[in-house]
């Protein structure tokens, strides 16, 4: 924030403005400083708040919501498949010559008997034009219209099985979304606590930092005083330069990690983390033996056999007989004459040849059933054995947990002692700054105990739908 200009007090005796004209300075200024205060102020998130962005804005769930879509519309459209299927048609042509082309020879006709009658009633002109053979044509061009509509009857149960396995498409794209929101929701976790763990590990440094502070100054005065070698200072200067490389490296992670926290969750502006405690372990869940059965993992296996065995169906649907009616509207031109007429008709079609091919097809589809079958029993071994590993790993991490603790108290005590020692002149220098060493790296181990202890659980509640927050 940038610092305000001091007002000077002389200014303000010597002004000749009203009062009200004062306070209305006196105000922006405040006003001012507020502002200051706002355009600095940084958002502070919990791992509540993370989570919840990072399922709203992620690309993962996002195009697991555009699948789902997706797989409504496809639902939709293959219900239309019950609806008549309308087609309508038009045609004109114009060829070079007549399509239907006729010879008559009208003598061939004429019996005896007949051509007597015809030569008393006919002049002798048309008496010898039907001796002679004439040529007919037709159809050189034409117009050609029509509407018809065609409604299935019975198509083996292509259309039932087919409604069926897009309803199943889109509840399997509802189960992908879960699973997509359980591994937005345990990156989002991990990220969280990794950049946690570099916070207090930041915190240790700290701690670390203030104790080499002090041993500094008595290094510094021991030497003073002629009882100390100046090498007891120097080592922990080589002390504080190491915590400030390690220093640095922990900074650069946590502004690395900082920025691919804000991406994988889509955040916006600037942002800290809220303050986490790590002083409570969390409190051991307790194992849920049905929880497998809810998984969308364990779920998404049914819907795999749920399919399969649609698709035996639909394919011994393929290979039987199909019945429709329908209707239609014609008009055409042909003979020079304007024809238009309705019809109703039916049709039944027998795909005879695709039975050589078809057995086969069949019973691949039986068999692709029987191996989603399999899976479905192997894999919901494999959740259980899933399950039971995770709840082994957080009785794990809390006895881990518990024993980096009492390293921390141990390792304390340690320090204290060689602090006294060091001051009473019956310690060295190095034996104190191992024991402030030990110290900081039991700390370490105790968050980083804690760390693994939260992904431990974050993981059994992933294997186990009962496992609660």
């Amino acid at each position: 924030m940038t610092p305000l200009r001091p007002i000077s007090l002389k200014y303000l005796s010597l002004t000749m403005k009203p009062f009200h004209t004062s306070l209305r300075l006196f105000l922006l200024i405040i006003g001012c400083v507020g502002c200051s205060f706002t355009a600095t102020a940084q958002t502070s998130l919990t791992l509540t708040q993370l989570r919840d962005s990072a399922l709203q804005n992620n690309l993962v769930t996002r195009d697991a919501r555009l699948a789902i879509q997706a797989a409504h519309e496809q639902r939709r459209e293959a219900f239309t498949n019950y609806f008549p299927n309308v087609s309508g048609t038009a045609l004109w042509f114009n060829a070079n010559k007549s399509m239907a082309k006729m010879d008559i020879d009208p003598s061939e006709f004429i019996t005896p008997e007949l051509g007597a009658a015809l030569a008393q009633t006919l002049p002798m002109e048309a008496l010898m034009a039907l001796q002679s053979p004439m040529t007919m044509t037709m159809m050189k061009n034409g117009t050609i219209a029509g509407i018809q509509a065609m409604l299935p009857l019975f198509s083996g149960g292509q259309i039932i099985n087919g409604n069926k396995l897009a309803r199943l498409g889109e509840d399997v794209s509802r189960l992908q979304l879960q699973l997509s929101e359980k591994e937005v929701e345990a990156q989002t976790e991990q990220y969280y606590w990794q950049l946690v763990a570099m916070t207090e590990k930041e915190r240790t440094l700290d701690a670390a930092d203030a104790l080499l502070a002090d041993a500094a100054k008595d290094a510094q005065a021991a030497v003073d005083a002629g009882v100390a070698l100046r090498n007891d200072l120097l080592q922990v200067q080589l002390r504080q330069n190491e915590i400030a490389s390690q220093r640095l490296k922990l900074n650069n992670g946590q502004a690395l990690l900082h920025l691919i926290l804000t991406q994988y969750c889509g955040l916006k502006g600037e942002w800290v983390l809220a303050p986490a405690d790590l002083s409570s372990t969390a409190v051991l869940p307790l194992r849920d033996q049905s929880g497998v059965s809810l998984l969308p993992e364990y779920q998404l296996l049914q819907k795999n056999v749920e399919a399969a065995r649609l698709q035996y169906k639909m394919e011994i649907g393929k290979h039987m007989p199909s019945v429709a009616i329908g209707a239609g509207y014609n008009y055409h031109n042909l003979l020079d004459n304007n024809r238009s007429f309705g019809m109703v008709f039916a049709t039944a079609s027998v795909p005879i040849s695709e039975w050589w091919g078809g057995s086969h097809a069949i019973r691949r589809k039986r068999i692709e059933r029987q191996r989603a079958i399999e899976k479905l029993s192997n894999n919901a071994e494999l959740l259980e054995i899933r399950a039971q590993k995770a709840f082994n790993d957080v009785m794990e991490a809390e006895s881990q947990l518990s024993l980096a603790e009492r390293s921390i108290e141990q390792a304390d005590e340690n320090l204290r002692i060689h602090q006294d020692t060091y001051h009473a002149g019956t310690a060295t220098m190095s034996n104190l700054l191992e024991a402030q060493l030990l110290l900081q790296q039991a700390k370490d181990k105790r968050t980083d105990a804690f760390i693994a202890l939260q992904n431990a659980i974050l993981a059994y509640r992933q294997a186990t739908a009962g496992g609660g927050e």
